[in-house]
């Protein structure tokens, strides 16, 4: 599948699978930051993407990064629309007790073209049971 980058800034990098087989493609700094313990910052990606109608882009953080430095999505998990034609940001969390730095060129997230259902929700009286039924927060994990 082809998904079309505009790049925005001279310093910007076309996101990039680490392997063959990667599910997430990496997302670069296009300029430094630095980032306060327990502080959010957006960290700019220079890029522009155009995602195929009825794909999501969904922004995840780096298990290297967020292991060893402590940043990660403060969101958890962004979503890029698949009509969204601005910057692609990433708001980094400083999870750890020392302030962070982020350069030009360093990965930043990592970002998953998917497949999405736009749904018509009803409102009903009844919903159809299940053996699990209203179980939840734990509840299958006996």
């Amino acid at each position: 599948m082809q998904v079309n980058v505009k790049k925005l800034t001279e310093s910007a990098k076309l996101p990039h699978y680490g392997s063959g087989y990667a599910a997430g493609a990496d997302l670069y700094a296009a300029e430094g930051t630095e980032i306060p313990a327990g502080e959010t910052r957006f960290v700019h990606t220079g890029i522009a993407i155009e995602l195929p109608m009825g794909t999501v882009g969904l922004v995840y953080a780096r298990s290297g990064l967020a292991c060893k430095q402590d940043l990660a999505p403060a969101n958890k998990v962004g979503v890029v629309d698949c009509d969204y034609r601005g910057e692609v940001m990433v708001a980094l969390h400083n999870h750890g007790k020392e302030l962070r730095t982020v350069n030009a060129g360093d990965r930043i997230a990592q970002l998953v073209v998917a497949p999405y259902y736009a749904c018509t929700f009803e409102e009903a009286d009844e919903l159809s049971e299940t053996v699990r039924g209203e179980g939840g927060f734990g509840s299958t994990g006996k």
